[in-house]
């Protein structure tokens, strides 16, 4: 299971770290944790005064699916505001089986955890950290 699941773009997704780290005065944050697997995700966000990310920073104790999807998410997110960030979550949505239509971009990578269910809750964990931290009050 782990060799499909674990292909080379996942891993490397996971490796890039890509937005990981705190930011130095977040304007939203949010943690979620999945109690099933012990995942923990922490979205920072600084957003400008017409609700649009600026920055992003994320903290994930969590499988490598988790900090993979964080890391994928940290690279799509500049400039959108919450409907931009439901659009890509209607991408990885699609990757994982859950919608129909087609994926692109960095959240194709995600689309061997569509025949493993269990496992997919891990990919979405930063999502929900966003979505929180998006509508949590602004600092």
């Amino acid at each position: 299971m782990s060799e499909q699941l674990y292909q080379e773009r996942i891993v490397a997704l996971a490796k890039a770290k890509t937005g990981a780290g705190k930011l130095a005065s977040p304007s939203r944050s949010a943690r979620r944790d999945n109690p099933l697997c012990g995942d923990r995700v922490t979205i920072e966000l600084h957003l400008d005064d017409r609700g649009h990310i600026v920055e992003m920073a994320h903290q994930v104790r969590g499988c490598l699916l988790c900090q993979a999807s964080a890391s994928a998410l940290a690279v799509s997110v500049v400039g959108r505001d919450a409907e931009g960030i439901g659009e890509l979550r209607h991408q990885v949505e699609r990757a994982l089986g859950r919608e129909e239509g087609s994926v692109a971009g960095v959240f194709e990578a995600f689309a061997p955890v569509r025949n493993h269910k269990a496992r997919q809750e891990c990919v979405l964990l930063p999502f929900e950290a966003m979505k929180d931290a998006l509508a949590s009050p602004g600092a």
